[in-house]
């Protein structure tokens, strides 16, 4: 039995899975914000998919955002979790907080990117964009998650594609992500208010509100560069659309498939490709990030509170 937990600013999302990978049981719990708030958040977690599964695991995967080094299970920079620049060893606090269980940690777009390409089972390569607060990509190429020489692979948010545009909390100007992200939409279409919730957008501009349509389109443009960057990059088979955006569903869909179809309008060779036909939206039925946490342990590093050296 193998755990996987994806921790995020509101919630940590657990899973069990079995030995071929069946789902044994799931859980939600509130995330406390702080390093032992965080700890202590993920380690009650693991004990009620313990309890539940009747079985102790054989590994804890956690995915979480931030600056993530799998090697070493630290963690810094996850500002929605309360860590700074110094690293958070993740990885040794939690499992010592579980009894010495062995524990991996990957970032979060990452660990969701594996738990997708399990779930869909793409005949190539699949890439991920997370549209979120920020914007990210995932890559698993020839069966492998790509990380990169500085763990950076797939941050296209930061992309600076208008050198006089906003800035970027990066430090850059114009970055993708000032234009492409959930936040950026959200700035775009205020909502949170009764009658103005995230969907009021999409359903505003297929009723033919001509100022929702610009915003959709705006966006979506700026979505559909990073999905025609992925491709010309890696030439995924599958590039699927993820984040808080994404819970839309096929509005979302359509719309950035519309803006690739425009873009490609004026290159036969662009159209070719039929990027517009390789989209996908994560299964609504599955935990995919946690699922993805608990397997991309096979690719990480494993540590035990045992293994940890001494501070």
């Amino acid at each position: 039995m193998r755990i996987g937990l994806d921790i995020g600013g509101t919630s940590v999302d657990g899973v069990a899975l079995g030995p071929d990978g069946e789902v044994l049981a799931t859980c939600r719990h509130r995330t406390r914000l702080g390093r032992d708030e965080v700890v202590a958040s993920a380690s009650a977690a693991v004990v009620e998919l313990v309890q539940a599964a009747g079985a102790v695991p054989e590994h804890v995967g956690v995915g979480v955002p931030g600056l993530v080094d799998p090697d070493t299970g630290c963690v810094r920079d996850a500002v929605n979790l309360g860590f700074g620049p110094e690293p958070v060893p993740l990885a040794d606090l939690l499992g010592a907080a579980v009894g010495g269980v062995p524990v991996a940690v990957e970032n979060d777009v990452k660990a969701a990117t594996w738990g997708a390409w399990r779930s869909l089972e793409p005949a190539g390569d699949l890439a991920l964009l997370s549209l979120g607060t920020g914007v990210a990509a995932g890559l698993v190429v020839g069966g492998v998650l790509q990380r990169g020489a500085s763990a950076a692979a797939g941050e296209v948010g930061h992309l600076a594609v208008d050198p006089a545009g906003e800035r970027c909390g990066c430090g850059q100007r114009g970055c993708l992500e000032t234009v492409a992200a959930g936040s950026a939409l959200q700035r775009a279409w205020p909502h949170g208010e009764p009658g103005r919730e995230g969907g009021h957008l999409f359903a505003a501009a297929a009723a033919g509100d001509p100022a929702a349509a610009a915003v959709v389109d705006r966006w979506a443009t700026a979505v559909a560069l990073a999905v025609r960057t992925l491709v010309l990059t890696v030439d995924p088979a599958v590039v699927v659309l993820a984040g808080g955006v994404t819970t839309n569903g096929l509005p979302v869909l359509h719309a950035v498939g519309r803006a690739l179809d425009r873009q490609a309008e004026g290159s036969a060779f662009v159209r070719g490709l039929g990027i517009a036909s390789r989209l996908a939206l994560l299964p609504a039925d599955r935990p995919v990030a946690a699922i993805g946490a608990a397997t991309a342990t096979v690719t990480s590093s494993v540590r035990t509170a045992a293994s940890a050296p001494s501070r």
